[in-house]
């Protein structure tokens, strides 16, 4: 399990959060999209070696932009009440799922550092720690702020696409509190994010999915959909054999399969598709 956790941590570290912030806002965090591979490598570096006080200086240095890039959340909200609109308010859904997405790395960073320390911060284990590494690169950035772009995306489903911005940041902040709680907090926290990562995937599906020029986007469009419905079901499966005592998949299961799935299926997949219809609306604009 721990080759594939850090081959999925290494892939969010180095690819999935500078093509985010590339599509968050090109103007103002493209200097620092450039520069993420360059200040991600120390962490990508550090999963690679024993726990020890060379690991932990590398995750020092990536928790540490992690922590500038949680700083221009605070800056991008006080921009939005300054000149809040119904679509770019403080509290509109999509503004709410990206300054999660840019909130989130922030978390990794620091579970990653206690982990490559061999601190049980919290008093968690170092597994539930490595864990959370790749949780808040996918479920954290990279599901809030796709759920952020279909709402924006999708106002022909106004209702569901504030849901999805709403619920997919809520049920990743009940996910961690349920850590702190039990594991039926957590299952709580696990439905309401499979609800809103299952409503980001219905909205992808029936309303971006037609409107792609290109049958490479339409393609990566349809693998992000269909690829949540199984990999938050096994989420699902999973949150709920450990607060009921039920038989559930293993943690190296889910690695292999949802954290896998994710990954690949979704993430991956997604902020391609994103990047190419971006790309597509620039071309088309005069």
């Amino acid at each position: 399990m721990t080759v594939l956790v850090h081959l999925i941590v290494t892939l969010g570290m180095l690819y999935v959060i500078p093509a985010g912030l590339r599509l968050i806002d090109p103007a103002r965090l493209g200097t620092m999209a450039r520069i993420w591979p360059l200040l991600a490598a120390p962490g990508a570096v550090c999963l690679w070696l024993p726990r020890g006080a060379t690991a932990t200086v590398l995750a020092v240095l990536y928790a540490g932009a992690t922590l500038a890039l949680a700083a221009r959340a605070p800056a991008r909200l006080l921009r939005s009440l300054r000149t809040p609109t119904a679509a770019a308010g403080p509290f509109a859904p999509a503004e709410i799922a990206v300054l999660t997405a840019l909130l989130s790395p922030s978390v990794a960073g620091t579970a990653l550092v206690a982990e490559r320390a061999g601190y049980r911060l919290f008093g968690f284990d170092l597994d539930i720690l490595a864990l959370t590494v790749p949780h808040f690169h996918f479920a954290g950035f990279t599901a809030a702020l796709v759920a952020g772009l279909v709402c924006r995306a999708a106002p022909g489903s106004t209702t569901l696409s504030r849901w999805a911005a709403y619920s997919v940041p809520g049920g990743t902040l009940l996910v961690l509190l349920g850590y702190f709680v039990d594991d039926w907090a957590e299952l709580v926290g696990a439905v309401v994010l499979t609800g809103g990562m299952w409503a980001v995937a219905l909205l992808t599906w029936r309303e971006i999915r037609p409107g792609a020029r290109g049958r490479t986007t339409g393609a990566l469009l349809a693998t992000s959909s269909a690829v949540l419905v199984a990999t938050m079901l096994l989420a699902l499966w999973w949150a709920l054999g450990e607060a009921a005592d039920l038989v559930h998949p293993t943690l190296t299961w889910m690695a292999a399969t949802h954290g896998l799935g994710n990954a690949l299926g979704f993430a991956l997949c997604s902020l391609l598709a994103w990047r190419r219809l971006a790309v597509d609306r620039m071309e088309t604009t005069p």
